[in-house]
């Protein structure tokens, strides 16, 4: 072999070593050499790769491929992408740091904890039969979760609030019985887990702000949502400090996601925005147990590949933890490979089983392949086989993965980890049903008793007794020492005072004084108030206006040249209408959140900017807009869990209605989603048809959220179709918050039916009333009804007084109190489904006809899809004839003959199911 490896190692360093030579190398064009045997020249390859890592260490070697991989495109030689690497840990032992903790006491620590997560599991369900909660997922995930506590997890950095956590939400017991040992949970409040409605507090089945207000922060056990939300915080993490609204911290954002989560596309649908924003605040910890909730994750493959390759090619840092430190001595011995080489040809089906049954079988089925493999583990007993870790259940392994992650720079970390479902939970381990185990048998508590030498009572462990040593042993001194120095207990939430002051309605004088015969839409309006308010000395910095996509749609030119579209690095290019007034303009610290096409991604803007009042102790104020179709109707799951999270901000419904988005047809066009809204107890709707109505409700928005602390949201419809803004009728304020007001009297006389109208439809109630009375001597009241959820939310809360309340005098529902006095039937329209005004028919009874779009949508103008659906001013007029008639209050052949000469035919199919 002579000198040719030193010649290659010399011609390496020179592209190393030197830009001039290197640039020289690669504009040389590569001869391609005549067939060969090639095996000694790439083992002398490896020989002077060999010493470049040894003389200069692994960075140069990285650097030293990555020029060669260049030169080789140039070549035309295009060489494989390599998204995985071999099976084996990526921190290699020769690197690792030692523990910086007590291991035997930390042991000792997590040992307790085991035990009474699990004691509340087995203690619950052995005295109410069926009640549920989860020992496997925490029994996987204990030791990566105290190792964070005891030496990463920080509650505060100085004066500012500290890391952000997201569990996962199976794993809640071993966190509360974390909780139990610091002192913040007695053990009556053990023994209320999953009994949240016996008179004292109880314990929420999973994290769940809403329930348990002053601990957990965020919402994570719907699959996917944890995940997503976790890359948002980050990036709205970056999004305030780059805006000088919070201070720079080493906080990090820490997501615990179970392998099997991995399926939802929440969880990887936003992978690659991380590393484009470089989110090195965000590390994701991956408990790869190698199962779904009930069965292998990837029975025929190997989930951490599978995870690697899509991690890493997205961009992220990828840290793998899978074999523990009692392989370290067998992967010394074995100078062939083969070791690892029997790794690689098994499968997760496989490792499951590994671990599910006893060492003979393990020394059978893995070491028995190859006859070496026996050789190396013939001073090993079976015991002792069995007994060897997986890299994320050892101390050491881990907190060198969670180190490196922590000092990681320029873009997002994820650890994979391999756990084992039910670590130490005897039969169970690792099998299909371990996610189901709510109890365990007597000999089961005792085998893990002896699993993990808890050091708990002989006879409270066969009791199965919760156990809490006292505050002077050396295992809670020691977990209280370590979070005192991490800045307190964690998961912790709390809510700070905040001095708020809403801005006065008189504040929006311009909007309540009306167009004065402009035609606008409630969009334009709309926009219009948020350039006002982003210029408020006060709260403007704290607006955050959120977009999907298509900024312009919604008319936001304006308010991009106004505070500019937020981007960390700034705007690298020069915009092709930079020359324009309103230039396309991005900046680092930049208002406006321009999210591309995902609403999904969007409503984690939204839940990180709506929660970070709490998060943060800044009142940020978001304004996320979108048509208003893909709103409820595609992350109704986020949605909740905004409203679980008490989150609060305004959702703002765009070119809304199944008959104002003309043209769109039927994928567009929204008719349900204020239906869809009144399912969330916190969501507070409205469908305003005029700019001084929008203007009333996000003033009342303001107030009452930010001023006022509510825990709530708001969800507004707004529309494009241009028409012109009276002006605010005196008194109507209160009616248009608690959702109807009387805005035109009969023209002639004493009303004999009442139309209701909302949103554009409104306009259509109107031009019914002019039909009525010239054509058919019909008096008829208008009304503009800006909220049916929230009248029925009045009505069934006065409902519930009266029963409760037997003895008292009755109390009056708003609907019923607005409408006194007045007479005949009601016709209500609006541009949503009949469901939305028939929630009032139990208060309306028979007066009530409800006309709306329910039914898919059509291509066409506005004129044809409100004709089609029946909700133009000539079917509400004919709809208040018929029912007159009905009522035996007109003639019921000239009702019939009204329908005809209005247009409309009788005999067309329903458009509910046309």
């Amino acid at each position: 072999m002579g000198g040719r490896p030193l010649a290659a190692s010399l011609l390496c360093r020179v592209i190393l070593k030197s830009p001039h030579h290197t640039r020289d190398f690669m504009s040389t064009k590569a001869e391609i050499p005549v067939a060969t045997d090639f095996s000694a020249e790439v083992q002398e390859w490896i020989e002077a790769f060999d010493d470049v890592i040894v003389s200069e260490g692994p960075e140069q070697g990285a650097t030293l491929l990555d020029a060669l991989r260049k030169r080789a495109r140039q070549a035309g030689v295009n060489p494989p992408g390599e998204l995985t690497t071999p099976y084996q840990n990526t921190i290699p032992k020769h690197e690792e740091e030692p523990y910086p903790g007590d291991r035997a006491l930390e042991r000792r620590v997590e040992a307790l904890i085991r035990w009474n997560a699990m004691a509340m599991v087995h203690g619950q369900n052995k005295k109410d039969p069926g009640i549920g909660g989860h020992i496997s997922t925490y029994s996987s995930l204990a030791t990566l979760l105290e190792v964070g506590f005891n030496h990463f997890f920080h509650a505060t950095y100085g004066d500012q609030p500290g890391d952000f956590i997201y569990f996962q939400g199976h794993a809640s017991p071993g966190v509360y019985a974390r909780a139990y040992l610091e002192g913040r949970f007695d053990e009556q409040r053990l023994l209320n887990f999953r009994h949240e409605l016996r008179g004292v507090p109880g314990l929420s089945s999973y994290p769940h702000p809403w329930l348990m207000p002053d601990f957990w922060r965020f919402p994570t056990v719907s699959m996917g949502i944890g995940p997503l939300n976790a890359i948002y915080q980050g990036r709205f993490m970056r999004y305030l400090e780059n805006r000088g609204l919070i201070e720079k911290t080493p906080r990090k954002v820490w997501a615990f996601v179970g392998d099997g989560e991995t399926d939802e596309v929440d969880t990887v649908g936003a992978l690659s925005m991380a590393p484009r924003e470089k989110l090195d605040n965000l590390i994701f910890v991956v408990n790869c147990n190698l199962q779904r909730l009930d069965g292998p994750v990837r029975g025929n493959k190997r989930i951490i590949d599978e995870l690697e390759g899509v991690f890493r090619g997205a961009g992220w840092n990828v840290i793998k933890v899978i074999w523990g430190g009692d392989w370290d001595k067998l992967f010394e011995r074995d100078h062939t490979g083969l070791l690892l080489k029997r790794m690689e040809e098994c499968v997760d089906g496989d490792f499951q089983a590994y671990k599910a049954k006893d060492g003979a079988y393990l020394r059978r089925e893995f070491f028995g392949k190859y006859p070496e493999l026996l050789e190396l583990v013939k001073d090993y007993s079976d015991d002792e086989l069995i007994k060897l870790h997986r890299g994320g259940h050892d101390r050491t392994k881990i907190f060198n993965a969670y180190k490196r992650a922590v000092e990681h720079t320029g873009g997002p970390t994820v650890i994979l980890a391999k756990t084992v479902k039910g670590y130490g939970l005897g039969s169970t381990q690792a099998r299909n049903a371990s996610h189901q185990e709510k109890k365990l048998t007597d000999d089961a508590i005792a085998s893990f008793v002896e699993t993990f030498k808890i050091p708990i009572p002989e006879d409270l462990a066969k009791q199965g007794k919760f156990w809490k040593p006292g505050p002077d042993s050396p295992e809670i001194q020691y977990l209280q020492e370590h979070r005192t120095k991490l800045g307190g207990s964690m998961p912790r939430r709390d809510v700070p005072e905040l001095n708020f002051k809403a801005p006065p309605l008189d504040a929006f004088s311009e909007w309540t004084g009306g167009s004065k015969g402009r035609a606008v839409s409630t969009t334009m309006g709309f926009v219009s108030i948020l350039r006002h308010l982003m210029k408020d000395p006060e709260i403007g910095k704290l607006i955050v206006p959120i977009v999907p996509d298509e900024g312009r749609t919604f008319g936001l030119e304006s308010a991009i040249r106004q505070v500019g579209i937020y981007a960390p690095e700034g705007q690298k290019y020069k915009p092709h209408d930079v020359d324009m007034m309103l230039y396309y303009r991005e900046e680092q610290n930049g208002q406006i959140l321009e999210e591309g096409i995902t609403e999904a991604g969007s409503m984690a803007s939204f839940t990180a900017a709506g929660t970070a009042y709490s998060n943060y102790r800044v009142p940020m104020i978001p304004f996320y807009m979108y048509y208003s179709m893909f709103g409820f109707q595609r992350v109704g799951d986020m949605i909740w869990a905004f409203a679980d999270s008490r989150g609060k901000g305004f959702l703002m419904g765009g070119t809304a209605g199944r008959t104002t988005m003309l043209g769109e047809g039927l994928q567009l066009q929204d008719g349900h989603c204020h239906v869809l809204a009144s399912t969330v107890p916190t969501c507070l709707s409205y469908d305003p048809a005029y700019v001084y109505e929008l203007a009333v409700i996000l003033q009342n928005g303001l107030r009452r959220m930010y001023e006022e602390n509510e825990p709530v949201f708001y969800y507004i419809t707004m529309y494009n179709e241009d028409y012109a803004m009276p002006e605010m009728p005196k008194g109507t304020g209160d009616g248009i918050v608690r959702g109807i007001y009387k805005l035109r009297e009969a023209p002639k006389g004493k009303a004999t039916v009442q139309l209701f109208g909302s949103g554009p439809i409104l306009n259509e109630a109107l031009t019914a009333q002019w039909i009525l009375a010239e054509r058919y001597g019909v008096q008829a009241d208008v009304w503009s009804v800006t909220s049916y959820n929230e009248l029925r939310r009045d009505a069934l809360a006065v409902e519930r007084w009266n029963r409760l309340h037997p003895a008292e005098p009755e109390r009056t529902p708003y609907i019923l109190t607005a409408l006194h006095g007045s007479t005949g039937p009601i016709i209500a329209a609006s541009d949503y489904m009949k469901s939305v005004p028939d929630q009032l028919s139990p208060w309306l009874l028979n007066r009530l006809v409800s006309l709306g779009t329910d039914g898919f949508g059509r291509s066409d103008n506005r004129e044809h899809l409100r004709s089609h659906f029946e909700v133009n001013a000539e079917s509400i007029a004919a709809a208040a004839l018929s029912k007159l008639a009905r009522d035996r209050k007109f003639d019921a052949a000239a009702a019939q003959k009204a329908i005809e000469d209005l247009g409309i035919n009788s005999e067309k199919a329903d458009p509910a199911k046309a």
